[in-house]
Protein backbone atom coordinates (compact mmCIF):
# COMPACT_ATOMS: atom_id res chain seq x y z
CA UNK A 1 0.00 0.00 0.00
CA UNK A 2 2.63 2.29 1.35
CA UNK A 3 6.28 3.07 2.11
CA UNK A 4 7.04 0.45 5.22
CA UNK A 5 9.30 3.09 7.12
CA UNK A 6 6.75 4.21 9.48
CA UNK A 7 5.04 7.97 8.93
CA UNK A 8 2.26 10.03 9.09
CA UNK A 9 0.13 12.00 7.26
CA UNK A 10 -3.53 14.23 7.73
CA UNK A 11 -5.60 14.69 4.96
CA UNK A 12 -8.00 17.79 5.59
CA UNK A 13 -11.51 18.01 4.80
CA UNK A 14 -11.29 20.79 1.83
CA UNK A 15 -8.21 18.71 -0.04
CA UNK A 16 -10.69 15.79 0.44
CA UNK A 17 -14.06 17.66 -1.11
CA UNK A 18 -11.64 19.03 -3.60
CA UNK A 19 -9.88 15.68 -5.14
CA UNK A 20 -13.62 13.77 -4.62
CA UNK A 21 -15.14 16.42 -6.83
CA UNK A 22 -12.62 16.21 -9.64
CA UNK A 23 -12.88 12.44 -10.14
CA UNK A 24 -16.48 11.25 -9.56
CA UNK A 25 -16.22 8.79 -12.05
CA UNK A 26 -13.45 7.46 -9.80
CA UNK A 27 -14.96 7.41 -6.70
CA UNK A 28 -17.75 5.70 -8.03
CA UNK A 29 -15.36 2.97 -9.44
CA UNK A 30 -13.89 2.67 -6.25
CA UNK A 31 -16.73 1.93 -4.21
CA UNK A 32 -17.79 -0.20 -6.71
CA UNK A 33 -14.52 -2.42 -6.74
CA UNK A 34 -14.66 -2.87 -2.84
CA UNK A 35 -18.49 -4.27 -3.52
CA UNK A 36 -17.11 -7.04 -5.72
CA UNK A 37 -14.19 -7.77 -3.69
CA UNK A 38 -16.72 -7.90 -0.80
CA UNK A 39 -19.00 -10.37 -2.65
CA UNK A 40 -15.81 -12.22 -3.79
CA UNK A 41 -14.65 -12.98 0.07
CA UNK A 42 -11.55 -10.46 -0.52
CA UNK A 43 -13.09 -8.18 2.66
CA UNK A 44 -13.34 -8.12 6.41
CA UNK A 45 -16.26 -5.91 7.53
CA UNK A 46 -16.52 -6.84 11.24
CA UNK A 47 -20.25 -5.55 12.85
CA UNK A 48 -20.32 -2.24 13.62
CA UNK A 49 -19.83 -0.97 17.34
CA UNK A 50 -22.75 2.02 18.64
CA UNK A 51 -21.29 3.88 21.44
CA UNK A 52 -24.70 5.34 23.13
CA UNK A 53 -25.54 7.59 25.84
CA UNK A 54 -28.43 7.20 28.18
CA UNK A 55 -28.31 10.73 29.34
CA UNK A 56 -28.17 11.35 25.17
CA UNK A 57 -30.28 8.84 22.86
CA UNK A 58 -30.37 10.15 20.01
CA UNK A 59 -26.40 10.76 20.37
CA UNK A 60 -24.02 8.21 19.26
CA UNK A 61 -20.78 7.46 17.85
CA UNK A 62 -19.97 4.50 15.91
CA UNK A 63 -16.75 2.06 15.16
CA UNK A 64 -16.39 0.58 11.67
CA UNK A 65 -13.38 -1.50 11.38
CA UNK A 66 -12.45 -2.96 8.03
CA UNK A 67 -10.22 -4.66 6.01
CA UNK A 68 -9.35 -5.00 2.14
CA UNK A 69 -7.51 -7.46 1.30
CA UNK A 70 -6.88 -7.98 -3.07
CA UNK A 71 -5.29 -4.96 -4.53
CA UNK A 72 -5.67 -2.64 -1.30
CA UNK A 73 -3.83 -4.82 1.50
CA UNK A 74 -4.86 -1.48 4.09
CA UNK A 75 -7.05 -1.79 6.94
CA UNK A 76 -9.05 1.01 8.93
CA UNK A 77 -11.79 2.24 10.69
CA UNK A 78 -14.00 5.39 10.32
CA UNK A 79 -15.09 6.75 13.74
CA UNK A 80 -18.28 8.96 13.14
CA UNK A 81 -20.75 11.01 15.30
CA UNK A 82 -24.13 11.26 15.47
CA UNK A 83 -25.50 14.57 17.11
CA UNK A 84 -28.52 15.81 16.23
CA UNK A 85 -28.60 18.50 18.29
CA UNK A 86 -25.62 20.19 16.42
CA UNK A 87 -28.37 21.36 13.53
CA UNK A 88 -29.55 23.89 16.08
CA UNK A 89 -26.26 25.04 17.37
CA UNK A 90 -25.05 26.19 13.43
CA UNK A 91 -23.33 22.95 12.73
CA UNK A 92 -23.53 19.51 11.03
CA UNK A 93 -25.11 16.68 12.72
CA UNK A 94 -22.22 14.41 12.24
CA UNK A 95 -18.22 14.41 12.63
CA UNK A 96 -15.83 11.87 11.29
CA UNK A 97 -12.10 10.57 10.98
CA UNK A 98 -11.11 7.75 9.10
CA UNK A 99 -7.56 5.62 10.19
CA UNK A 100 -6.03 3.99 7.62
CA UNK A 101 -3.34 0.77 8.74
CA UNK A 102 -0.71 -0.47 6.30
CA UNK A 103 -1.83 -4.07 5.32
CA UNK A 104 2.16 -5.47 5.69
CA UNK A 105 3.29 -3.57 9.42
CA UNK A 106 -0.22 -2.98 11.28
CA UNK A 107 1.14 0.66 11.50
CA UNK A 108 -1.92 3.74 11.02
CA UNK A 109 -0.09 5.54 8.35
CA UNK A 110 -2.96 8.40 7.69
CA UNK A 111 -5.62 10.50 9.41
CA UNK A 112 -8.39 11.75 6.75
CA UNK A 113 -11.54 13.92 7.74
CA UNK A 114 -13.95 11.34 6.85
CA UNK A 115 -17.65 13.15 6.95
CA UNK A 116 -17.56 14.20 3.58
CA UNK A 117 -15.81 9.96 2.64
CA UNK A 118 -18.87 9.09 4.67
CA UNK A 119 -21.16 11.06 2.69
CA UNK A 120 -19.64 10.20 -0.77
CA UNK A 121 -19.71 6.37 -0.38
CA UNK A 122 -23.30 6.58 0.41
CA UNK A 123 -23.77 8.77 -2.46
CA UNK A 124 -21.54 6.39 -4.80
CA UNK A 125 -23.02 3.67 -3.48
CA UNK A 126 -26.70 5.18 -4.41
CA UNK A 127 -25.72 5.88 -7.68
CA UNK A 128 -24.39 2.72 -8.53
CA UNK A 129 -27.39 1.36 -7.40
CA UNK A 130 -30.21 4.25 -9.17
CA UNK A 131 -27.87 2.80 -12.38
CA UNK A 132 -27.91 -1.04 -12.15
CA UNK A 133 -31.46 -0.55 -10.87
CA UNK A 134 -33.43 1.86 -12.60
CA UNK A 135 -31.64 3.22 -15.54
CA UNK A 136 -28.33 2.66 -17.54
CA UNK A 137 -29.30 5.23 -20.10
CA UNK A 138 -28.77 7.49 -16.67
CA UNK A 139 -32.74 8.84 -16.90
CA UNK A 140 -35.33 9.35 -14.47
CA UNK A 141 -38.45 11.03 -15.14
CA UNK A 142 -38.74 12.77 -11.26
CA UNK A 143 -36.09 12.43 -8.94
CA UNK A 144 -37.82 12.30 -5.40
CA UNK A 145 -35.62 13.19 -2.57
CA UNK A 146 -37.20 12.81 1.19
CA UNK A 147 -35.20 14.25 3.80
CA UNK A 148 -32.85 16.99 2.58
CA UNK A 149 -29.87 17.49 4.21
CA UNK A 150 -25.88 16.25 3.76
CA UNK A 151 -26.35 12.70 2.48
CA UNK A 152 -29.11 14.22 -0.25
CA UNK A 153 -26.90 17.35 -1.48
CA UNK A 154 -24.45 14.77 -1.83
CA UNK A 155 -26.51 12.22 -3.69
CA UNK A 156 -27.69 14.97 -6.05
CA UNK A 157 -24.52 16.09 -6.80
CA UNK A 158 -22.93 12.74 -7.72
CA UNK A 159 -26.06 11.95 -9.79
CA UNK A 160 -25.56 15.04 -11.89
CA UNK A 161 -22.23 14.79 -12.01
CA UNK A 162 -22.14 11.46 -13.66
CA UNK A 163 -24.69 12.47 -16.56
CA UNK A 164 -28.26 12.17 -14.83
CA UNK A 165 -31.07 13.91 -16.00
CA UNK A 166 -34.60 14.65 -14.90
CA UNK A 167 -37.56 16.70 -15.55
CA UNK A 168 -38.71 17.66 -12.32
CA UNK A 169 -36.83 16.92 -8.88
CA UNK A 170 -39.44 16.96 -5.67
CA UNK A 171 -38.21 17.61 -2.12
CA UNK A 172 -39.65 17.32 1.08
CA UNK A 173 -38.32 17.42 4.72
CA UNK A 174 -40.14 18.26 7.84
CA UNK A 175 -38.11 21.44 8.27
CA UNK A 176 -39.25 23.00 5.21
CA UNK A 177 -35.87 25.42 5.36
CA UNK A 178 -33.94 22.55 4.36
CA UNK A 179 -36.10 21.83 1.46
CA UNK A 180 -35.74 25.00 0.28
CA UNK A 181 -31.85 25.19 0.76
CA UNK A 182 -31.34 22.31 -0.77
CA UNK A 183 -33.66 23.24 -4.25
CA UNK A 184 -31.57 26.71 -4.09
CA UNK A 185 -28.66 24.28 -4.42
CA UNK A 186 -29.72 22.19 -7.15
CA UNK A 187 -30.86 25.43 -9.19
CA UNK A 188 -27.33 26.81 -8.51
CA UNK A 189 -25.68 23.71 -9.67
CA UNK A 190 -27.65 24.02 -13.42
CA UNK A 191 -30.50 22.14 -12.97
CA UNK A 192 -33.01 23.10 -15.77
CA UNK A 193 -35.59 21.20 -15.04
CA UNK A 194 -38.42 21.50 -12.27
CA UNK A 195 -37.91 22.02 -8.75
CA UNK A 196 -40.95 21.18 -6.33
CA UNK A 197 -40.64 21.50 -2.35
CA UNK A 198 -43.35 19.74 -1.23
CA UNK A 199 -45.86 19.91 1.69
CA UNK A 200 -45.88 16.23 2.30
CA UNK A 201 -43.70 13.16 1.39
CA UNK A 202 -47.06 11.76 -0.27
CA UNK A 203 -46.45 14.39 -3.52
CA UNK A 204 -43.15 13.14 -3.45
CA UNK A 205 -43.97 9.57 -3.07
CA UNK A 206 -47.15 9.50 -5.68
CA UNK A 207 -44.76 11.61 -8.31
CA UNK A 208 -41.32 9.80 -8.29
CA UNK A 209 -40.03 7.28 -10.31
CA UNK A 210 -36.82 7.36 -8.82
CA UNK A 211 -36.76 8.11 -4.87
CA UNK A 212 -34.31 8.66 -2.14
CA UNK A 213 -34.84 8.13 1.79
CA UNK A 214 -32.17 10.44 3.34
CA UNK A 215 -33.96 10.95 6.76
CA UNK A 216 -32.91 10.97 9.95
CA UNK A 217 -36.57 8.49 11.18
CA UNK A 218 -35.87 5.86 13.92
CA UNK A 219 -38.86 4.29 13.02
CA UNK A 220 -41.18 3.39 9.60
CA UNK A 221 -43.44 6.47 8.92
CA UNK A 222 -44.41 5.14 5.36
CA UNK A 223 -46.75 2.72 5.86
CA UNK A 224 -48.97 2.61 2.63
CA UNK A 225 -48.21 0.30 -0.07
CA UNK A 226 -49.84 2.50 -2.97
CA UNK A 227 -46.96 4.39 -4.44
CA UNK A 228 -45.10 1.00 -5.21
CA UNK A 229 -48.11 0.88 -8.09
CA UNK A 230 -45.98 2.83 -10.55
CA UNK A 231 -42.91 0.29 -9.90
CA UNK A 232 -40.96 3.30 -8.68
CA UNK A 233 -36.79 2.30 -7.80
CA UNK A 234 -36.17 3.35 -3.55
CA UNK A 235 -32.79 4.24 -2.72
CA UNK A 236 -33.33 3.17 0.83
CA UNK A 237 -30.28 5.15 2.18
CA UNK A 238 -32.04 6.15 5.97
CA UNK A 239 -32.77 2.44 6.33
CA UNK A 240 -36.23 2.70 8.87
CA UNK A 241 -38.90 4.79 6.66
CA UNK A 242 -40.45 2.11 5.31
CA UNK A 243 -43.24 -0.80 6.73
CA UNK A 244 -42.30 -4.33 7.00
CA UNK A 245 -45.15 -4.09 4.71
CA UNK A 246 -43.72 -1.58 1.92
CA UNK A 247 -40.46 -4.00 2.13
CA UNK A 248 -41.94 -7.07 1.40
CA UNK A 249 -44.13 -5.60 -1.60
CA UNK A 250 -40.86 -5.41 -3.26
CA UNK A 251 -37.60 -6.63 -5.09
CA UNK A 252 -34.79 -6.31 -1.98
CA UNK A 253 -31.20 -5.41 -2.91
CA UNK A 254 -28.80 -4.88 -0.33
CA UNK A 255 -25.06 -3.95 0.49
CA UNK A 256 -25.03 -7.10 2.91
CA UNK A 257 -27.62 -9.68 4.18
CA UNK A 258 -26.21 -10.22 7.66
CA UNK A 259 -25.12 -6.68 8.04
CA UNK A 260 -28.53 -4.65 6.94
CA UNK A 261 -30.73 -7.75 9.14
CA UNK A 262 -29.49 -5.63 12.90
CA UNK A 263 -29.97 -2.03 14.54
CA UNK A 264 -33.56 -1.82 13.37
CA UNK A 265 -33.83 -1.62 10.53
CA UNK A 266 -36.87 -2.14 7.72
CA UNK A 267 -35.35 -5.31 6.78
CA UNK A 268 -34.87 -6.35 10.02
CA UNK A 269 -38.23 -5.69 10.35
CA UNK A 270 -39.75 -7.55 7.60
CA UNK A 271 -37.47 -9.93 8.17
CA UNK A 272 -39.34 -10.99 11.59
CA UNK A 273 -42.39 -10.08 10.02
CA UNK A 274 -42.10 -13.39 7.69
CA UNK A 275 -40.56 -14.97 9.52
CA UNK A 276 -37.53 -15.50 6.61
CA UNK A 277 -34.89 -13.43 4.46
CA UNK A 278 -36.63 -14.84 1.65
CA UNK A 279 -37.76 -11.59 0.43
CA UNK A 280 -34.57 -10.65 -0.41
CA UNK A 281 -33.31 -10.67 -4.07
CA UNK A 282 -29.94 -10.40 -3.17
CA UNK A 283 -26.57 -7.99 -2.83
CA UNK A 284 -25.97 -5.61 -5.28
CA UNK A 285 -22.91 -6.63 -6.18
CA UNK A 286 -24.34 -10.29 -6.82
CA UNK A 287 -26.48 -8.13 -9.49
CA UNK A 288 -24.21 -6.29 -11.03
CA UNK A 289 -21.65 -10.06 -11.36
CA UNK A 290 -25.49 -11.70 -12.94
CA UNK A 291 -25.69 -13.81 -10.15
CA UNK A 292 -29.63 -12.53 -9.38
CA UNK A 293 -32.28 -10.61 -11.25
CA UNK A 294 -35.15 -8.51 -10.48
CA UNK A 295 -38.35 -9.74 -10.56
CA UNK A 296 -40.32 -7.24 -13.23
CA UNK A 297 -43.53 -5.55 -12.63
CA UNK A 298 -42.32 -4.46 -9.45
CA UNK A 299 -40.90 -1.84 -7.03
CA UNK A 300 -37.32 -2.14 -6.33
CA UNK A 301 -35.97 -1.38 -2.86
CA UNK A 302 -32.09 -0.54 -2.13
CA UNK A 303 -31.36 -0.71 1.31
CA UNK A 304 -27.51 -0.25 2.22
CA UNK A 305 -26.41 -0.71 5.67
CA UNK A 306 -23.37 1.28 5.33
CA UNK A 307 -20.17 -0.85 4.68
CA UNK A 308 -16.89 -0.08 6.14
CA UNK A 309 -14.92 -1.32 3.43
CA UNK A 310 -16.50 1.28 1.29
CA UNK A 311 -14.95 3.85 3.75
CA UNK A 312 -11.57 2.41 3.61
CA UNK A 313 -11.52 1.85 0.21
CA UNK A 314 -12.25 5.39 -0.46
CA UNK A 315 -9.89 7.10 2.02
CA UNK A 316 -6.92 5.01 0.55
CA UNK A 317 -7.85 5.70 -3.11
CA UNK A 318 -7.67 9.76 -1.69
CA UNK A 319 -4.82 9.07 0.30
CA UNK A 320 -3.06 8.16 -2.83
CA UNK A 321 -4.37 11.04 -4.97
CA UNK A 322 -3.40 13.56 -1.86
CA UNK A 323 0.13 11.88 -2.05
CA UNK A 324 0.59 12.34 -5.67
CA UNK A 325 -0.27 16.02 -5.80
CA UNK A 326 1.67 16.82 -2.91
CA UNK A 327 -1.40 17.70 -0.63
CA UNK A 328 -0.70 15.65 2.74
CA UNK A 329 -0.40 16.87 5.69
CA UNK A 330 2.78 14.85 6.93
CA UNK A 331 3.27 14.28 10.85
CA UNK A 332 7.25 14.48 11.77
CA UNK A 333 8.18 11.61 14.31
CA UNK A 334 4.16 10.95 15.12
CA UNK A 335 5.57 7.62 16.10
CA UNK A 336 8.71 8.80 18.14
CA UNK A 337 11.73 6.12 18.93
CA UNK A 338 10.97 3.45 16.42
CA UNK A 339 13.93 1.35 17.60
CA UNK A 340 13.02 -1.62 19.59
Amino acid sequence: MHDLNPTFSCVDGDTVRRLVFEDLEGCLRTVRDAYVAHESGKTVNPTSVFLRFPERPRCRIIALPAHLGDRWQVSGMKWIASYPENVQRGIPRASAVLILNDGETGYPFACLEASVISAMRTAASAALAAHHLHSRDHRAKCLGIIGTGLIARHVFRVLQGTGWQFDEVRLYDHDRASAESLATRIRTLGFAGRVTVTTTNKDVLAESDLIVFATTAATPHVQNQDFLASCPTVLHLSLRDLSPEVVLAANNVVDDVEHVMSAGTSVQLAEQASGSRGFVTGSLAALMNGQCSLEQGKATVFSPFGLGILDVALGAWIYERASASGALVKIPNFFGDLQW
